[in-house]
């Protein structure tokens, strides 16, 4: 874990303000508000037999079985907001543009638990008992900032809001169904906003320290985990998700990482001192690693897939 320069982050907190308060604006002006009750086949639902209707069984799921097991994911990492709300005003703070972004950043987010586990229960397309016991196991776990500090915390949720995005977006796809797919298109809508947020951001805080922000960025390139990693039994689950394509090592590369390494000019940058020369060669390494891997992994799934095909 990277040690935390306290001076560097109050000082960057202060530097940064202005240009904190011009992406919200901006933000603001760009953000269309939309209701999660509009995205829900409410005529498709109804009662449970609490209320003397009839409980969810098996034979009413929907979707493929890595479909469905991405909309958990997906959920569960969206009913985490607590948590993140909770690291994210530590390290911003509750005042000025900085905490106003916090909530503004909390409030949409919101959305996208309430309408994700509505569409869900109401198309019964997964066991919402099981839902619900999973959402209680991790939201209990919390959870908790790989790396502390200013730097750090904006670099892994730009990276994370990328990748959020991506990740909603397939997941839509893979349902094969309209309307899901219409609402994680949405909530994919929202994601990128965010990340335009904290990219932006990010950007800024690399003119004013370069060194520490490309450490920052290195850090988390090398270290980065998708804000549900503590759900159970998440690697298996991850897994099946990048074996059916909806998001694997590929993706994460070449759609997340590499998108804001070029819109940072981590590479062509030249006002870079020793440590941050450091930082960037390693990452110019892990990026050549990560290419390797997703070969690797392209290699064996599309093996596996002639297998199952030969099978029939």
């Amino acid at each position: 874990m990277t040690a935390v320069d306290d001076s560097l982050d109050l000082r960057l907190l202060i530097d940064l303000e202005p240009v904190v308060e011009g992406e919200l604006n901006r933000h603001l002006s760009t953000a269309k508000a939309w209701n999660p009750h509009d995205y829900v086949p409410w005529s498709q639902g109804r009662d449970f037999a609490f209320l003397g209707g009839e409980d969810w069984s098996p034979e009413q799921q929907r979707y493929s079985e890595a479909a469905r097991t991405s909309l958990i994911v997906n959920l569960l990492t969206e009913d985490n907001l607590p948590s993140y709300h909770h690291a994210i005003a530590d390290i911003f703070g509750h005042d000025g543009p900085w905490g106003t972004w916090v909530g503004r950043w909390t409030a949409e987010e919101n959305r996208h638990s309430i309408a994700i586990r509505d569409y869900l229960v109401v198309t019964r397309a997964i066991d919402p008992v099981a839902l619900e016991d999973a959402r209680m196991v991790h939201m209990t776990a919390g959870f908790q900032p790989i790396h502390p500090g200013l730097l750090h915390g904006v670099a892994y949720v730009s990276f994370q809001e990328l990748a959020t995005r991506v990740s909603h977006r397939n997941t839509g796809a893979a349902t094969g169904d309209p309307l899901a797919e219409q609402l994680f298109q949405r909530i994919a809508t929202d994601e990128n906003l965010h990340m335009i947020f904290y990219r932006n951001v990010l950007g800024a805080a690399f003119d004013r320290a370069p060194d520490a922000t490309m450490r920052a960025v290195t850090d988390n390139v090398r270290d980065f985990a998708m804000p549900g990693h503590g759900i159970d039994g998440f690697a298996r689950k991850a897994v099946e998700i990048a074996v059916a394509g909806i998001y694997d090592i590929r993706q994460h590369r070449d759609e997340v990482v590499a998108p804001n390494l070029r819109f940072w000019r981590v590479f062509e940058r030249e006002d870079l001192g020793p440590e941050g020369e450091i930082a960037r060669q390693e990452l110019a390494e892990m990026m050549e690693s990560m290419d390797v891997q997703a070969a690797r992994f392209e290699e064996k799934r599309d093996a596996l897939k002639a297998r199952l095909e030969a099978r029939g």
